[in-house]
């Protein structure tokens, strides 16, 4: 029979460990959206800086590529990643602009110079709504729209897909869901329980016929590229383009003009 020390350190144990989970499950968020505050203040390099108000009434800055009066079509509207802001997409928008493409970038709630309410995935998933129900109504047909989702990005993306707002895909570093991601991490810890933002695109994939293109790099330490396999597998109209040796963010430092190329390519169907 167990000695009495025995059964107090696993209870000790045992609390400390639910003490964790139940931290983790209150500031997981502070992880998952480090919000940087360096953003866009005033129209950014051939570009206007718009702000639109969301069906919640939130403020949405979006960068559109020249003008949104003088937006030409095709357009691609990129969606960043959790550590971007609007400012890391001037570089893109003046290369896709080039090609003769419409560019558009969507900030999140929290980030950059949005207002500093605290972001989460129902509410990107309104300022993403808010910013292509304005391009809607400014005459833009979804039918000429890719969505570029990079990282977190591509969960607001695919769930932008699924409502019908665009007819094509980029995805940039893709996973099946934030939960998967956070297990790789930390694989003692029941992320489906702690982490309410899910962002499933595995879940999602099977219903989306819309063309996909899959950008991956095979050594992303941050997003494993397996899952980027795995929803080129379970999407069923995709193409997954592997940089060989790229890492999460370097992908377009060893093949920038062709990755771009096919983008191009693909934004104009």
């Amino acid at each position: 029979m167990p000695r009495p020390w025995l059964w107090k350190l696993a209870l000790g144990a045992s609390g400390s460990y639910l003490a964790l989970l139940g931290l983790a499950k209150l500031s997981y968020r502070a992880f998952l959206y480090p919000a940087p505050r360096t953003g866009l203040e005033h129209d950014p390099p051939g570009g206007q800086l718009i702000e639109i108000e969301g069906a919640d009434g939130a403020r949405v800055q979006t960068a559109v590529y020249p003008r949104l009066d003088r937006l030409p079509e095709p357009v691609v509207v990129y969606l960043h990643g959790n550590g971007e802001t609007l400012a890391d997409s001037v570089f893109l928008a003046g290369e896709l602009t080039a090609r003769g493409l419409g560019f558009v970038a969507v900030e999140y709630r929290g980030y950059g110079q949005a207002p500093t309410e605290g972001p989460d995935e129902a509410g990107l998933y309104a300022d993403a709504e808010a910013a292509l129900r304005h391009l809607h109504d400014a005459g833009v047909d979804p039918a000429r729209i890719t969505l570029w989702g990079n990282s977190l990005g591509t969960g607001v993306a695919v769930e932008m897909a699924r409502r019908g707002h665009a007819s094509r895909l980029v995805l940039q570093a893709p996973f099946t869901s934030i939960p998967d991601v956070a297990s790789r991490w930390v694989p003692w810890v029941p992320t489906g329980w702690v982490i309410a933002d899910r962002y499933d695109n595995a879940a999602k994939a099977p219903a989306l016929a819309l063309p996909t293109l899959i950008l991956h790099g095979d050594a992303d330490p941050v997003v494993p590229y397996d899952m980027g396999v795995a929803l080129s597998e379970a999407l069923p109209n995709a193409e997954l383009v592997t940089v060989r040796g790229g890492t999460h963010n370097d992908i377009f430092v060893l093949q920038g003009q062709l990755l771009l190329q096919r983008i191009e390519r693909h934004a104009k169907g």
